[in-house]
């Protein structure tokens, strides 16, 4: 019998994964990560942690599996929120889930479940995991989930060959509502519990709250840029190579307050992510203000009105060479190499016809259409078919 350790989170989707595992003739042991313990940033006294790692352990003893719970506070304090406060200092907007998978669940916590003799350790995703055979190699696959509503491969898009040859998705080939039906036949205690929302194993904590816990609030002004600016209307240059176009049109506009009106005030830029919209508190406009663009050295917030507003829209991104991850190494691109890929700069965003570009620094990103918020420090991810093969951070 293989050993599997399944990361048991207190939700209905690990719970299945559980018991489908026992039902495939695995041993399965059942470990909840506590990743935070600093009461201080929750925002009720509820403390979700106990309340889930209470019906983890209810699940485990309903499934008759044995349970444990592992303190990875301090490697999640110092690999996920410290560099979250980092980026978030800088302007960027980094993807705490995405990191949480990469750094504590498929590194940290693996190799606990390593040491304590696993063949395998299991969680919740919907995502699935194939095997292919090159040059008498088996190259492993990320597989997007069944359930196109719930697929969750974006979040794994940093996982490595390695970590993808040790990993089990039991629940990838069925869809949610399966996971719920299975769950309320077993009787199971999360059977109808919702999904967590929040920081990834933090609990129920609100994003602002929790950065203002870190970062001092430091007023600012809003300003509003008009569509009809001059910047946007630039006459396209003529370019002497692809790489120069492709420069151009992932470019970052330099924005003044000066170009625009003084609409309102902020407590700090650091709290605001471009495409954002809640939060602003300035009415009086004839279409929702969306953030287009922060400047957390001068302090400023640019808007612009309505989805189309120019100051959202860009057809490329780049990606430097540092920030580059290829699931399937054996399709990375070597300079001067282009692909043809669906791509995603966010969850559930329905994926998009891009090309990639490599080129000496780094890689080009290309989308067919514009797209909306193309934000510093998110991943975008591409993907062949159903199979996502590489992923990186946007610069």
């Amino acid at each position: 019998m293989k050993r599997v350790i399944i990361g048991l989170s207190g939700g209905v989707d690990s719970s299945v994964a559980a018991y489908l595992l026992k039902q495939q003739g695995y041993e399965v042991i059942g470990l909840f990560m506590k990743n935070w313990h600093d009461d201080s940033v929750t925002i009720s006294n509820e403390c979700p942690w106990l309340e889930d790692s209470n019906d983890a352990m209810l699940v485990a003893e309903k499934l008759g599996i044995p349970f444990q719970t592992v303190d990875l506070s301090e490697q999640y304090k110092e690999r996920i929120v410290d560099y979250m406060f980092h980026e978030y200092e800088k302007g960027r907007t980094p993807n705490p889930d995405v990191l949480c998978n990469r750094e504590i669940k498929f590194d940290v916590f693996m190799n606990i479940a390593l040491e304590l003799g696993a063949d395998y350790v299991a969680t919740g995703h919907y995502c699935r995991k194939g095997v292919i055979q090159k040059d008498g190699n088996d190259i492993y696959q990320l597989l997007a989930g069944k359930d196109g509503n719930k697929d969750q491969s974006y979040f794994l898009c940093q996982l490595s060959q390695q970590q993808l040859s040790k990993s089990l998705f039991p629940i990838g080939e069925l869809t949610k509502p399966e996971v719920r039906k299975i769950a309320m036949e077993l009787d199971l205690v999360t059977a109808e519990k919702k999904d967590s929302q929040g920081l990834c194993f933090i609990g129920k904590v609100k994003l602002p709250d929790f950065l203002q816990q870190q970062l001092k609030p430091k007023e600012g002004v809003i300003v509003e840029i008009p569509k009809e600016q001059s910047i946007y209307n630039s006459v396209e240059p003529k370019f002497n190579s692809e790489e120069e176009k492709l420069k151009y049109l992932s470019r970052k506009i330099d924005y003044k307050v000066d170009l625009g009106k003084v609409v309102g005030k902020h407590q700090g830029a650091h709290y605001f992510t471009k495409g954002q919209r809640k939060g602003l508190a300035v009415g009086g406009t004839l279409e929702p203000l969306f953030v287009i663009d922060t400047n957390v050295d001068d302090n400023v917030i640019y808007t612009g009105q309505g989805k189309e507003h120019p100051g959202l829209l860009k057809k490329a991104l780049f990606i430097a060479n540092e920030e580059i991850h290829w699931i399937r190494e054996d399709l990375a691109l070597k300079v001067d190499e282009t692909m043809q890929v669906m791509a995603r700069i966010r969850y559930r965003q329905p994926l998009q016809n891009a090309t990639l570009h490599k080129v000496d620094s780094g890689l080009y990103v290309e989308f067919e259409d514009f797209q909306s918020a193309i934000t510093e420090g998110q991943f975008a991810a591409w993907y062949i078919g159903d199979e996502l093969i590489g992923s990186g951070v946007i610069s």
